[in-house]
């Protein structure tokens, strides 16, 4: 997970800058962006962990990651969407979000190693 987050989140919020430039954002704005994909990628890549491990073991396993994968990223999304709005708008109501998405990240990194190794071990059995 931490290789697959090293490969696409970091260049992901290094790039953000760029594209918020092509997209007339001013400087607060393009910080909340960048501080928000850097915030929700890892709850991102460790939910997929977890639904990898979960479909690695069965026979169709790529039909049902996505179903598995999609809803449990919505809130994900959500708040990410929220918090990049608010630093855009340049609303003071940026930091509740934001620790949201924060306090989604740091959930997957406690939860999800756990949840994959006891996923895989199930399936090795």
């Amino acid at each position: 997970a931490l290789a697959h987050w090293l490969a696409t989140g970091i260049p992901l919020g290094l790039i953000a800058p760029v594209l918020a430039l092509m997209l007339n954002l001013d400087g607060p704005a393009m910080l909340g962006v960048v501080l928000t994909l850097l915030a929700g990628t890892p709850a991102l890549t460790l939910l997929g962990m977890i639904g990898a491990a979960l479909a690695v073991t069965l026979r169709r396993g790529g039909l049902l990651l996505p179903i598995l994968v999609l809803p449990l990223s919505i809130p994900t999304l959500i708040f990410g969407v929220i918090a990049a709005n608010q630093a855009a708008e340049g609303g003071s109501a940026f930091g509740a979000p934001f620790s949201i998405l924060c306090a989604l990240s740091l959930f997957g990194l406690v939860v999800g190693p756990f949840a994959a190794a006891a996923s895989l071990r199930q399936g090795l059995d």
